[in-house]
């Protein structure tokens, strides 16, 4: 990948779940990093969510979950891409995850996990980059 490709983000809003200004400030984040973001809006379906990210063609998907529903909802979410073709598109989550259920999460396809109040907007940006600069590397080798 190089230096002047701009990565596109999908925040998501899968479920129940009404509250959205975590999401919200990520993404105002990813985009004054320059990063092409969208936001998914409110109580998106797993296949809601896999078919935006397949629309608009995303390097990632960042799941947000504060309901409690993220053990069934994120590995939906990843089921969904790989029946539209879409296992190259990296899957993050975030919101109130216990640390007991990362692994979990982690052997349904969700790439990394953050869990924890204290990580800073800065963090989570810093780790989208890596984590797309990764897989676009490896992809083309």
């Amino acid at each position: 990948m190089k230096k002047h490709e701009q990565i596109r983000v999908l925040i998501g809003k899968v479920g129940l779940d009404g509250h959205n200004r975590g999401a919200i400030i990520l993404a105002k984040a990813l985009r004054e990093k320059g990063m092409y973001t969208v936001y998914s809006g409110l109580r998106q379906s797993p296949e809601q969510i896999a078919a935006q990210a397949m629309k608009y063609n995303v390097d990632i998907i960042g799941l947000s979950s504060l309901s409690g529903a993220h053990r069934s909802l994120f590995p939906k979410v990843a089921s969904e891409l790989s029946k539209l073709e879409g296992r190259h598109i990296l899957i993050i989550g975030g919101g109130l995850i216990p640390d007991s259920d990362i692994a979990f999460l982690e052997k349904r396809g969700i790439t990394k996990v953050f869990n924890d109040s204290n990580i800073s907007i800065e963090e989570i940006v810093n780790s989208i980059e890596q984590l797309v600069f990764k897989r676009k590397y490896s992809l083309k080798n």
